[in-house]
């Protein structure tokens, strides 16, 4: 007996119902895309306001006096160029091109370096809350600088007698306003002590600051990164300005950019 093969039917309505669904699928793998900047400037402007933090104002410059100036741009100079900037660029093209934060990154890369991105991620998180903690102690400051005389300027004076705090006459305004004022320290470090309201407050405020620059992701971000990004080189413009007006300015240009070939046989300074 022979049978004959049947062609198969095609049924349109199924034939319609799977490209439907296929359809979707496509929709939902494009909608789970991760955000894109809106523009270069954006991405630009927050890589660059990563680059520039306290270290530039705080440490750099008396790191750059104590290891003896010039000598001291020597070998930074060298490990920008032979180690910060190659990192840098890897990074960001591994990031380009896997499209993933750091944790699924070293994943893809291979299993066994997903603690490499785990490790980032925390050291990520605790270098949040040192710049938060340093943010709350910057808004006390700016806070207490609309006052005049400003509180660190001289010493508390007592209502009865009239003379200046004994504590703060043996030491200076500024660290009494420091110490006593701002972080209210205890006399040692077996004693307990307790919270500053007042830090307290100017904490909240800073991570309140933090969450309303990330609450839309990327969207706010990139509109925050056009404050973030370039206030800080108006205060270094400033700095400069300000510091090239002083007395023995052209002395201290003079010992930044003279090096001082002995200086690099150091070890500290390499």
């Amino acid at each position: 007996f022979q049978r004959k093969l049947q062609k198969p039917t095609l049924d349109r309505k199924n034939h319609i119902k799977v490209k439907a669904d296929t359809a979707n699928v496509e929709v939902s793998k494009s909608t789970g895309e991760r955000p894109k900047w809106d523009n270069k400037i954006q991405y630009l402007l927050t890589c660059i306001g990563f680059a520039v933090g306290l270290g530039n104002v705080w440490r750099f410059p008396y790191l750059c006096q104590i290891y003896g100036g010039g000598a001291f741009l020597i070998p930074y100079l060298i490990a920008l160029v032979f180690e910060g900037l190659p990192l840098l660029y890897l990074e960001l093209a591994i990031g380009q091109r896997l499209r993933m934060g750091s944790i699924g990154v070293w994943n893809s890369i291979s299993p066994y370096l997903g603690g490499v991105g785990m490790a980032s991620m925390v050291v990520s998180f605790l270098v949040g809350m040192f710049y938060n903690t340093i943010l709350a102690w910057v808004l006390w400051y700016f806070f207490h600088s609309f006052q005049n005389p400003l509180p660190w300027r001289s010493c508390p004076v007592f209502n009865l007698t009239g003379k200046s705090v004994e504590e703060c006459e043996l030491s200076s305004p500024v660290n009494y306003f420091w110490y006593r004022e701002t972080l209210n320290i205890t006399p040692n470090i077996e004693t307990s002590g307790s919270l500053q309201w007042w830090l307290v407050i100017c904490l909240a405020t800073a991570w309140c600051i933090v969450y309303v620059c990330f609450i839309r992701g990327i969207e706010t971000i990139g509109k925050a990164a056009y404050i973030t990004a370039t206030f800080p080189y108006l205060v270094l413009t400033i700095f400069l300005v300000r510091a090239l007006t002083l007395p023995g300015a052209m002395t201290g240009l003079k010992y930044l950019f003279t090096p001082q070939v002995s200086l690099l046989l150091l070890h500290r300074v390499m």
